[in-house]
């Protein structure tokens, strides 16, 4: 397997080509999934965001 099946987080980048937006609303898109993450208590990594969450977030998106 590489890096990619087991990584269990999008980059900003990788959120930018998913969503077809400008690099600035993907980052703005998983900053806001972040904050949502830590108002529940979970840890966050900057730049990151959890593929199952976003995939909760966004109507129609499968893992």
């Amino acid at each position: 397997m590489d890096q990619k099946q087991t990584c269990l987080y999008y980059n900003a980048q990788e959120v930018m080509e998913i969503l077809g937006v400008s690099r600035a609303k993907a980052y703005k898109v998983v900053r806001e999934l972040n904050e949502e993450l830590e108002a529940k208590g979970y840890i966050v990594t900057a730049g990151k965001v959890p593929k199952k969450f976003l995939a909760e977030r966004l109507y129609g998106m499968t893992v």
